[in-house]
């Protein structure tokens, strides 16, 4: 449902006030994964009670015929699209082919069978993988295109950066309210803790409170310490992902980051801190470090709708080793 509409400054698209969620079907693809679980939540807290989270084993999105499925079963005025086949460096290195197809395949039947239906809003989830390697920090929505993802996760960013072009041609030729939000790296309670698809913060905690067990006089980590990330809490990229699908109506793609950036010797340091492990850290260097930087300008989500990052990163690792220590067997 839509609260209002004005027209936009000759580009031949509407931009629409904003979106009455409450009273809108919702379908959140992915809503049963990691960020997905807390949209989910995030969307039920703000009273929205038509919310529907297709499975993997119902809908498989990869072939049209699923996305079609979709769109004839769950009937959504509104699109969240989380899904997404993702990993760490390790699994990007060792699957690039099906990082890209699958991704781009899924984001881009949806959007075509969305189109078709007519539906409201259609929000897709982008990566921040798809910036350039060597972005200007920190980096501004302006400069996705200024040069070539890093060389591990090229495919996966390159996929998910396609649905942006999609999505604004869409908006352009057939008046489509297509946007496109870029969070930063996540982290947090219900992470991926499985070191095959683990990023970095739970593939660390997995590590040390394996070794924590073990007794082990070492904790490994991956590269040589001085490649930087920013990370965002999920609980604040929920927040942020249903802040843009209800206010958020522009062709641009739009930052989603906690303004901050931490090099990974660290985090490592820190998160070894807040285990307890006692013993050694060891950087292996014939690993390799990913994209030397990442730290996001956040200054467009703030200024569109309002979002600012609450959770410190302290307190967000601290509730992530808690969770990780509570759920340790189903984690796993």
């Amino acid at each position: 449902m839509i609260a209002g509409t004005k027209a936009g400054p000759g580009l031949g698209y509407r931009f629409r006030l904003q979106m009455d969620l409450k009273r809108s079907r919702i379908t959140v693809t992915g809503g049963s994964g990691f960020l997905g679980t807390h949209v989910v939540e995030e969307l039920r807290s703000r009273g929205c009670t038509e919310v529907f989270v297709p499975r993997k084993a119902d809908f498989d999105l990869v072939r049209r015929e699923g996305c079609e499925k979709l769109f004839r079963e769950t009937r959504p005025e509104i699109l969240i699209h989380l899904a997404a086949k993702v990993g760490g460096i390790g699994a990007n290195r060792e699957n690039p082919g099906t990082f890209f197809y699958e991704n781009l395949m899924m984001g881009a039947q949806l959007l075509e069978e969305a189109r078709i239906q007519g539906i409201a809003k259609f929000v897709t989830i982008g990566t921040v993988c798809a910036y350039p390697k060597f972005t200007r920090v920190p980096f501004r929505e302006d400069d996705l295109w200024e040069g070539y993802p890093e060389e591990t996760n090229a495919p996966y960013g390159i996929a998910k950066k396609a649905l942006l072009v999609q999505g604004q041609a869409y908006r352009q030729q057939f008046g489509m309210n297509a946007i496109y939000v870029l969070p930063v790296n996540l982290y947090g309670p219900r992470d991926h803790f499985d070191p095959s698809v683990s990023h970095v913060i739970p593939a660390l905690i997995k590590k040390f409170e394996d070794a924590i067990e073990a007794s082990s006089p070492f904790v490994e980590v991956w590269g040589t310490g001085t490649a930087s990330r920013e990370f965002l809490f999920v609980e604040d990229a929920a927040r942020g992902i249903v802040d843009a699908a209800e206010k958020y109506d522009r062709p641009e793609p739009v930052n989603l980051g906690a303004g901050f950036e931490i090099s990974m010797r660290d985090l490592a340091e820190l998160l070894q801190k807040l285990s307890g492990f006692k013993g050694e850290l060891r950087f292996d260097p014939t690993k390799p470090d990913g994209q030397p930087r990442r730290c996001l300008d956040t200054s467009r989500a703030e200024a569109m709708f309002g979002f600012k990052a609450r959770v410190s990163f302290e307190e967000g690792l601290k509730r992530t080793i808690e969770w990780y220590r509570n759920n340790k067997n189903s984690a796993r």
